[in-house]
């Protein structure tokens, strides 16, 4: 499978999906030679995988914040990602049985194949089940934890989610159970309230930002209110 990424859908396409199918990252550039002879080959490597690994094609000179990310120095640069995090990588063009062993090396086990299956099933039952086998696997843990926070278990959630490192995705179900039965169609006016206090009241603040991160990054308020606390604070 291959996909064209861009920096906006680089999070969700790459990062997110790296949780549960290894993502190869493919850095390259129209004007790039090598680049040229290199895609063909990891398009049809990755493809006799059947699945098993997803190629991400991201032009760097449409795509700078992805490029700067990974801190590209030449191209085609190549990395591997699974759960969140590269583990591999090459730069410059490689010869097919180079490539083949690279995303070889990313084919889940049989135990990997287990753990994605019990991840993507999604229910309470198989997302414990996979923790028995990974109790760090952050997938499965950020999955159920957010299954806990819709039925109230807040406590629970947030010890699973403070096994593994912080990303949007812990910080977002964080802040669903920190606020769980607080936040309702008027969170902007409590917003506008927290304001006042966030500057000598520890509490106000964490709330304040735990409400913006249920207000979400993509709402159009939500840098307003970043510049705002900021100025409250500083």
């Amino acid at each position: 499978m291959s996909i064209d990424v861009t920096d906006a859908t680089f999070p969700t396409e790459v990062i997110e999906r790296s949780v549960t199918t290894p993502v190869v990252v493919d850095l390259w550039a129209p004007w790039c030679g090598p680049c040229k002879t290199l895609g063909p080959i990891l398009e049809t490597v990755v493809a006799s995988t059947g699945g098993q690994v997803v190629l991400a094609k991201v032009n760097v000179d449409e795509n700078p914040e992805t490029s700067a990310a990974f801190r590209v120095q030449g191209i085609p640069a190549v990395y591997a990602m699974k759960d969140r995090n590269v583990v591999d990588g090459f730069v410059g063009a490689q010869g097919e049985a180079q490539v083949r062993e690279f995303v070889n090396r990313l084919i889940p086990s049989e135990t990997e194949t287990e753990l994605i299956a019990l991840v993507e099933a999604g229910d309470e039952q198989s997302l414990r089940s996979a923790l028995e086998i990974d109790p760090g696997h952050a997938g499965a843990i950020v999955a159920l934890a957010e299954l806990l926070v819709d039925r109230g278990d807040t406590g629970e959630a947030l010890e699973l989610l403070a096994r593994i490192p912080e990303s949007p995705e812990t910080r977002r179900v964080a802040a669903l159970a920190r606020t769980q039965g607080e936040v309702g169609a008027d969170i902007e006016r409590q917003l506008d309230e927290l304001l006042d206090q966030v500057k000598g009241d520890d509490d106000a603040r964490q709330k304040f930002l735990d409400l913006l991160e249920v207000l979400g990054t993509d709402h159009p308020k939500t840098p307003g209110y970043r510049k705002a606390l900021s100025a409250r604070l500083f």
